[in-house]
């Protein structure tokens, strides 16, 4: 494996919690001078935090939250198979909650005239193409966010604290085997915990870059059985931290 690559896989390990210098060995089947170099390169680009016998990811490694546009512009394609892929997990006679985010509006469009499913959302992407399309559909109310078009904040809390619903459909900014969701706002964070309590089950839809991404500060953890579905095809490597939780059920729109 090339320098590079391997230091980049070192570097995907350490953000989903694999954080020891012995289990990196074990894992990699790499000596400890290996890893001790290859993890101090990482610190020294201030990728990692080097700690006493290991590393840790650093507590602020977040980026500039993308505008609306540029979300709703890229990865349609992905965006769009993925949607289809959740829509054939809903069952008529179900009740879903669609989070907001660009993939789940994606998914708003193909659910038009299933009359038989009620949809609760925070989405007001989404809530256009369902009430054109005759989707029963719940708003619940808050604040609006207008980089996400999405309502949050006590009053969304409340609603949801009212509601249960059998299958959830969650975005995110990042994804992490074993620790969680990562948000660019607690607010966005803490919703999602609201949103996973109160569903009988948990569907995480992303796009490969956002596997294995640690890009935001605020997270969610799942700690539960949840399926993700993404469009990273199944021998893809970002898929391996993934597959080595028993509660993670992955699901490839590509194979």
């Amino acid at each position: 494996m090339k320098v590079a690559n391997r230091r980049e896989a070192i570097f995907k390990a350490v953000l989903s919690g694999m954080t020891d210098v012995a289990a990196l060995c074990a894992h990699f089947g790499m000596s400890e001078a290996t890893v001790r170099r290859d993890l101090r390169a990482l610190a020294d680009e201030r990728r990692i935090v080097r700690t006493y016998g290991g590393a840790a990811a650093p507590v602020r490694m977040h980026e500039p939250e993308e505008s609306l546009e540029l979300r709703r512009e890229s990865f349609r394609e992905q965006k769009d198979a993925i949607a289809r892929a959740a829509v054939a997990h809903v069952a008529d006679g179900d009740t879903i909650f669609l989070d907001g985010g660009t993939t789940t509006e994606a998914m708003a469009r193909f659910l038009a005239g299933r009359e038989s499913v009620q949809v609760v959302t925070n989405n007001l992407l989404a809530v256009g193409a369902l009430a054109a399309n005759k989707v029963p559909v719940t708003l619940i109310g808050g604040d609006v966010r207008p980089s996400s078009m999405s309502v949050l904040g006590p009053l969304a809390q409340l609603a949801l604290s009212r509601v249960s619903v059998d299958k959830a459909f969650l975005g995110a900014d990042g994804v992490v085997a074993g620790r969680g969701l990562c948000e660019a706002s607690a607010e966005q964070a803490w919703l999602k915990e609201c949103i996973i309590r109160q569903s009988a089950s948990v569907y995480v839809l992303v796009t490969a870059n956002k596997l294995d991404r640690a890009s935001q500060q605020h997270w969610t953890p799942l700690e539960r059985a949840w399926t993700l579905v993404t469009d990273a095809r199944p021998d893809d490597g970002a898929l391996a931290s993934f597959h080595k939780h028993p509660e993670i059920a992955v699901e490839s729109v590509n194979g």
